[in-house]
């Protein structure tokens, strides 16, 4: 969560928090009145509702940031962002979908119940997850946020808006979803009289002689299942057989990752420097000059971390001796031994951070310079014999503030790399301001244990690269693929060639962006759905591949035709078919049945099972159709008229008609009590019916 705490205000510091008492009912207000800007570009629609590009962009921007803050300032990739405007989308279609019934319900979040909650210790409280927030005893400071209330009114333009979509918005859409999930709770009702109902179906049960012929008895040979067979079920059974746009590819990779003879030009590169770094007296200078991929680090390294291509050369030549060349992931690299001491394995360290920016959100909390001034001023106290611990727990914006600043033992390799480097080069008892990432450090080395030997290494790497002549074949090759305009063509084309053709077995949807192992194939996605069915791609480039692609079937939003539901109708279809063949050869009586196909009456429902709310018979499943024939008065004088079930095809008898044994008061009790749960937990699905139920335009692939 991204905040921003700090506002210099009359020659301090303050930390500020973002939702003050004094804004509340105007931040929610103007929260509400957003859907009602003008827009120039819509992306989709939910329930009419239009979504603005620009406004989609900024939250998929604040996720990116999120993101690269979480990860030490490293920016998404590429198919990072195309997951992440995936994840805001649905996030916004939920929003949109659910608002649309809370608003006619009532149900909102009030000033009062904002309030409430930023300003207390409430684990819904965003703000409990900022440390500067925090009092010693771990809990929100309401004096920092009453010190911010006057401050918070400067917040314009993005940092208002980081407010309503990092603070505002979440906690309005869970407080609304809690509030609606209890009213669905609380509305689960089981009327007396479907308790009634349900208890007089179990007062009873039945015996019954039947004959059961599976399907299986007439083989599929038998049975031809037309298209119009197919779509005449699909007609009776829309429901199961609706599918959204959609398209099924084949396609050819085509490679242009290095060859070996790349490889070897690299090899080559490295293995020429050897010398030179052998004999210059700059290690460092020598990297940068020479353009290595890897950087150079001025520090210590325990053996055990040392990756295991360069760690036996080190230990057989040590210092000064370059070794080499050895594959590094994509490069090929050269390292030298500049130096070796012995280091720790362990640190026990305490500190106090004057902290800059929040590790979280990135924000800042202070300016660089007051920060340093502060730790220096620490820093002289503590040297002058102040108390670590109180000044800790006084001043440090870290959550070790409650333990005098105590970070315990921590391994190598643990903390960022300032801080590391301090606490594994320096003695037991140093003590030194240190600036990191997250500010300036007062760090006092408690003790140090199990010293062994590390490694000051230069490494020079340069990338294994794929050069002209092989980008360039795999190009050609690819663009000899894409010159076969047909699915066929290009089909027989990879055969002949020795080509290994993939079918993609899922269909890809319009706003996709992965396909197999392709997580950047946006651009293959949207060739998809602008090509007509049949057609061959040019050569796309994802990664490191030209691709070749073909549409092999094209799907239409609505109902799915012959050929797309025989997969889910087929087997169905066939049963039926199946059924009215052995209804027909069954003839009037229970004993015809069986005589019809070699079968014996068997008999059930001597263990009294068989009442009219079972789900399953003992030894024939679960076939409602067949219950309800047990418990027709009608069959309870002759045989039940052949029945066509999921399994197979049932003549039934009903023999006796008993009464089960009465239940306890405390059963039926418990009986009512599980109904009521189960009840409410079909209501606990009430967003899936709700999203079922709305209209939702998705345009996105016209911008993305």
């Amino acid at each position: 969560m991204q905040i921003i705490q700090t506002i210099k205000d009359k020659g301090g510091v303050i930390m500020a928090i973002f939702i003050a008492i004094a804004l509340i009912s105007f931040i929610l207000m103007d929260s509400k009145s957003n859907g009602n800007k003008p827009t120039s570009s819509n992306i989709g629609k939910v329930n009419g509702t239009s979504i603005d590009l620009n406004d989609f962009n900024k939250r998929v921007k604040v996720e990116e940031n999120n993101q690269a803050q979480q990860r030490g300032g490293q920016q998404p990739t590429g198919a990072e962002v195309l997951r992440i405007r995936d994840q805001v989308w649905n996030q916004i279609v939920a929003e949109n979908v659910f608002y649309a019934t809370t608003d006619k319900l009532g149900i909102n979040l009030t000033s009062k119940e904002l309030s409430s909650i930023l300003l207390s210790n409430d684990q819904s409280n965003p703000l409990l997850k900022e440390r500067s927030l925090l009092g010693e005893d771990g809990k929100l400071d309401v004096v920092k946020a009453a010190d911010a209330i006057n401050n918070i009114k400067k917040f314009k333009g993005e940092q208002r808006e980081a407010i309503d979509a990092q603070i505002l918005e979440p906690l309005k859409l869970s407080t609304a979803a809690a509030k609606y999930s209890a009213m669905m709770s609380a509305s689960a009702y089981y009327p007396t009289w479907m308790q009634e109902k349900d208890m007089a179906d179990e007062k009873s049960f039945a015996t019954i002689s039947y004959v059961s012929v599976p399907f299986n008895e007439i083989s599929d040979s038998a049975v031809t299942v037309k298209d119009e067979d197919i779509n005449a079920y699909v007609a009776k059974h829309k429901d199961l057989f609706k599918q959204e746009a959609g398209r099924t590819i084949s396609y050819i990779t085509f490679s242009q990752n290095p060859s070996a003879s790349d490889s070897a030009a690299a090899k080559k590169i490295v293995t020429d420097l050897i010398a030179g770094f052998t004999t210059d007296t700059s290690a460092s200078a020598y990297v940068a000059r020479n353009t290595s991929v890897v950087d150079f680090v001025d520090d210590y390294t325990p053996l055990a971390r040392i990756q295991a291509v360069v760690k036996d050369s080190m230990v057989k030549y040590g210092v000064g001796v370059v070794s080499g060349p050895f594959v590094d992931g994509e490069n090929y690299s050269i390292a030298k031994v500049l130096g070796t001491k012995q280091l720790p394995d362990s640190v026990k360290a305490r500190h106090i951070l004057i902290g800059i920016n929040d590790p979280q959100s990135g924000a800042q909390l202070m300016v660089d310079s007051v920060a340093k001034k502060l730790a220096d001023s620490i820093f002289n106290a503590i040297k002058a014999g102040a108390d670590f611990g109180a000044l800790a727990a006084k001043y440090s914006t870290d959550g070790s503030k409650t333990k005098g600043g105590d970070l315990g033992t921590f391994a190598y390799g643990q903390m960022v790399p300032e801080f590391n480097t301090f606490c594994f080069t320096k003695t037991v008892g140093s003590k030194e301001v240190v600036k990191t990432q997250f500010g300036y450090h007062i760090i006092d080395i408690l003790n140090q244990t199990n010293f062994k030997p590390a490694y000051k290494i230069a490494i020079l790497a340069k990338p294994i690269l794929p050069s002209d002549e092989t980008i360039n074949a795999a190009n050609l090759a690819a663009t000899k693929a894409a010159a076969n305009k047909g699915t066929k063509e290009l089909s027989e084309y990879a055969s002949k060639a020795g080509l290994k053709i993939v079918e993609f077995p899922t269909t890809l949807k319009e706003n996709d962006f992965a396909v197999g192992n392709m997580q950047d194939a946006r651009s293959l996605v949207k060739w998809a759905f602008e090509a007509k069915q049949g057609a061959v791609s040019d050569p796309i480039v994802i990664g490191n591949d030209f691709v070749v692609a073909t549409v092999n079937k094209t799907f239409t939003e609505g109902t799915q035709d012959a050929s797309t539901a025989r997969a889910g109708a087929e087997a169905a279809v066939r049963n039926q078919k199946k059924g009215e063949i052995i209804v027909a050869k069954m003839g009037a009586t229970i004993e015809t049945a069986a005589t019809a196909f070699n079968k014996q009456v068997q008999v059930a429902g001597a263990d009294s099972t068989i009442t009219m709310s079972a789900k399953i018979i003992n030894g024939i499943g679960a076939e409602p159709k067949v219950i309800g024939a047990i418990f027709n008065k009608e069959n309870q004088t002759k045989a039940s008229a052949p029945i066509i079930g999921a399994s197979g095809v049932y003549v039934v008898k009903t023999t006796a008609i008993l009464p089960t044994t009465e239940k306890s008061a405390e059963q039926k009790a418990t009986q009512i009590s599980a109904k009521t749960a189960t009840i409410r937990q079909q209501g606990g699905n009430w967003f899936e019916a709700l999203r079922k139920q709305a209209d939702i335009k998705d345009s996105r692939s016209k911008f993305f």
